[in-house]
């Protein structure tokens, strides 16, 4: 239940909401998440007036605000092919339409196509207060203990990466039973992702020299227990394996 709406025209101001004790007071992107019913009750601080919606190219990387939608990320011509259609996946265009960056990967799970492509691409999240930096991969593993009083204000990934994706699904509506992404760097760098499964994307290798076979066994190993309600986890292991294979092997003649 929202217990109370704000609409500051600073980030200054925002910070001080969100670092209140009490109510316990988050950030409002798009309100995918937040106009669900809950049971918590929260008061929220829009962020739409901050111009945290910003696109651009920085160097051989790309910065997007947290609060730009993944549809006008979907839209920017020059963001790999591969990531256009993981947004695809992630959602209809009305929820792309109003869903954030940010919203969508801080409530991401193993199933979202776009958080394992962005973590393929070692995206860095930039959060007040402090302007420090961390790793979706390493927000992930720490989320639970995210507290209160932070706000994301900024995405980076790299430019120059080759990024590709397979998914196996049950429709082409569903989401993925197995997600495969890779990006391989101009240096030869390699991280492998697997999706589909559990709470949060699975980092199966990074760094160079990564041969179809090693990650084949790397990405059946990383799914060898990965059963649930959709799929066996011996289904998803050997799906994982074969995928992870191709991928690499594709890359490799780029």
């Amino acid at each position: 239940m929202i217990l109370e709406y704000h609409r500051p025209e600073s980030l200054d101001e925002a910070m001080a909401l969100l670092s209140r004790k009490s109510p316990i007071t988050v950030p409002l992107g798009g309100g995918t998440v937040l106009s669900q019913a809950h049971t918590d009750e929260v008061a929220v601080v829009d962020l739409q007036a901050l111009g945290l919606n910003e696109f651009k190219v920085v160097g051989n990387g790309y910065e997007v605000g947290a609060a730009c939608t993944l549809q006008a990320l979907f839209e920017q011509p020059s963001i790999p092919e591969k990531l256009t259609t993981a947004i695809q996946l992630e959602s209809t265009q009305n929820i792309r339409e109003a869903a954030t960056i940010a919203g969508a990967l801080v409530t991401a799970d193993g199933r979202s196509v776009f958080a394992c492509c962005m973590m393929a691409l070692d995206s860095q999240l930039l959060w007040l207060p402090g302007e420090k930096k961390i790793s979706l991969g390493d927000w992930f593993s720490t989320r639970a203990t995210w507290k209160e009083g932070k706000l994301i204000t900024k995405l980076s990934f790299a430019k120059n990466a080759v990024l590709d994706l397979e998914v196996v699904n049950r429709t082409p509506d569903d989401l993925p039973i197995v997600c495969v992404a890779v990006a391989k760097w101009p240096s030869g760098r390699i991280r492998l992702v697997l999706g589909g499964w559990g709470n949060q994307p699975i980092l199966v290798a990074d760094g160079e020299g990564l041969s179809p076979e090693d990650s084949a066994r790397a990405a059946s190993a990383a799914y060898s227990e990965a059963g649930d309600a959709w799929a066996d986890a011996e289904y998803r292991k050997e799906i994982a394996g074969t995928i992870a294979s191709r991928v690499i092997g594709r890359l490799q003649v780029q």
